[in-house]
């Protein structure tokens, strides 16, 4: 799967790239250089981090829809009370 970015997201990210790369090692590193690492981190990297967050996303909705039945419960045969009448019904006053 590739991982696309939009063209400004892509030189925001160059730009990050060769600031860190200023910064961290003295060196400059040029917008063709930048780019190149960002593909390469895109291709060998993203699939991991893109796989883990997929997984954190599916035991969230997994950990949501086991407790549907705590949060969506409604009482059954409330109607007739439990010994055999029928419940009393409320009515506002007024």
């Amino acid at each position: 799967m590739d991982i696309k970015l939009t063209s400004q997201d892509g030189k925001r990210l160059h730009a990050a790239i060769q600031r860190f790369v200023a910064e961290e090692y003295g060196e400059t590193l040029g917008e063709l250089r930048a780019a190149t690492f960002l593909t390469f981190c895109l291709k060998e990297i993203g699939p991991t981090i893109y796989n883990q967050a997929i997984a954190d996303a599916q035991a969230c909705i997994q950990e949501r829809v086991t407790d549907l039945e705590n949060i969506c419960f409604a009482e059954e045969d409330s109607y007739w009370k439990r010994d055999g009448k029928k419940a009393a019904v409320r009515r506002p006053l007024g």
